[in-house]
């Protein structure tokens, strides 16, 4: 791959500190519609907790009209590569990273998100696992990040609704729409909430269980 690929991952592997494997699963969030931010209107993401403590993610619903073939031209395994590219967030614009579904770890610079599920940094690796299993991924450039404690504000401020993240849901090949349904699920979860509580429903019921999660990270 281009060395300004290679030093824009590098620089990224630094935010994080390192990425490594960790426990706690990957989260999905779900963009409230009155969000003004352009780089995350009606946006899907998937997130998991860095090293650093804070948070790192990808976009999940926003496919680019490049394919990597088109990306790295000389590079022969890019081209075996079905799906269009991805673009996963504001920061390392010029960093390519992956979300892996592999059994054990792809290599070094990975994250365990969930069981069979990585999120991949290392230009090394992503170039392992475009020449063994090139389409067992989804490739991303750039990707979200919080730092500690930033990603829990926001959701207390109603930025984000939560949900369990699945392998399927990740790699769902037609992501038109999923904003829209994802954020139905949301307000049906907040309605049965509003059901088993009643009108003095605690505020912390209203939200997916999920977000609880991070309040303890």
């Amino acid at each position: 791959m281009k060395a300004v690929l290679r030093l824009a991952a590098a620089s990224l592997l630094l935010w994080a500190g390192g990425a490594v494997a960790q426990q706690e699963e990957a989260l999905l969030l779900i963009a409230h519609p009155a969000f003004r931010d352009l780089e995350y209107r009606q946006t899907v993401l998937i997130a998991a907790p860095a090293p650093n403590g804070g948070h790192v993610g990808v976009i999940l619903n926003r496919p680019t009209k490049r394919s990597l073939g088109s990306l790295f031209p000389e590079h022969e395994p890019s081209k075996k590569v079905v799906e269009p590219v991805y673009y996963g967030g504001p920061f390392s614009r010029g960093a390519l990273v992956a979300l892996v579904r592999a059994d054990h770890t792809p290599g070094a610079g990975s994250v365990l998100l969930m069981p069979s599920l990585y999120l991949t940094f290392r230009a090394n690796t992503i170039d392992h696992v475009i020449e063994t299993t090139p389409n067992d991924a989804r490739y991303f450039v750039g990707y979200v990040g919080w730092r500690p404690g930033e990603l829990r504000g926001e959701i207390d401020r109603g930025l984000w609704s939560v949900l369990d993240a699945n392998v399927d849901m990740v790699f769902r090949k037609d992501t038109e729409g999923l904003w829209e349904e994802l954020l139905q699920s949301t307000r049906r979860i907040r309605a049965d909430n509003r059901g088993a509580f009643g009108a003095h429903a605690p505020v912390g019921a209203l939200a997916a269980p999920e977000a609880s999660r991070i309040a303890r990270r």
